[in-house]
């Protein structure tokens, strides 16, 4: 099936790709995280985090610092020796077309495992799967502070949270909240959340944090 190399910021969908895509016979053997040159990431805050869950999977960490501009990244992405690129994308159109044209400028395939997918579903299916993840970020205009820290254990942890949030998207697709997975069927422990502290930046209440084995 080829080689790949998978979007990585730590979160359920991009590993969630990842996991389906190995499940399809594709080797992944590297991770890409991208370092943000539009607003204060999250993900790439905790980037020692990163570094535990790449050591958990198994996989090379690798990182590209997007002041160096997409047709760079496209460069790098050609220079790996791969045939598939692989993201998480639900339904934003945009994101998709990014990728399309990133693999299309680095001559490999894009591949979208979730893409078209009922989040409902989906969130439903990843849990099934023995995913477990915890939220990071909010986006301060759409979920309270209060939900840093809620674990998504269950489906029934799941229907709490839609409960109390109806106009949230289940996976945070828009945006609303962004996520660390604590457990995956190909990391071989659990994790736990240890919290260091609660930062507010201009769109997002997040934790700085690192991940404990369990």
């Amino acid at each position: 099936m080829g080689r790949g190399v998978a979007f990585f910021s730590g979160g359920k969908d991009g590993l969630y790709a990842l996991y389906l895509a190995e499940r399809e016979g594709i080797d992944v053997p590297y991770l890409l995280t991208l370092k943000t040159s539009i607003g204060l990431s999250p993900h790439w805050e905790n980037f020692e985090a990163l570094k535990v869950l790449a050591d958990a999977v198994g996989k090379e960490l690798l990182t590209f610092d997007m002041k160096e501009g997409s047709d760079a990244l496209a460069e790098f992405i050609g220079s790996l020796g791969v045939d598939y690129l692989i993201a998480g994308d639900v339904y934003l159109e945009d994101h998709l077309g990014w990728v399309k044209l990133l693999a299309e400028k680095a001559r490999v395939k894009s591949l979208e495992p979730l893409w078209g997918r009922n989040t409902r579903e989906l969130a439903e299916e990843m849990l099934g799967a023995d995913f477990e993840w915890a939220i990071i970020a909010v986006d301060r205009e759409k979920l309270g502070r209060e939900w840093l820290g809620y674990i998504f254990r269950s489906v029934d942890d799941l229907e709490d949270f839609l409960s109390a949030n109806p106009h949230v998207d289940p996976v945070g697709e828009a945006g609303e909240f962004h996520t660390v997975v604590l457990e995956a069927p190909f990391f071989e422990e659990r994790f736990g959340l240890e919290v260091k502290s609660v930062e507010e930046s201009e769109r997002y209440w997040w934790m700085k944090f690192r991940l404990v084995r369990k």
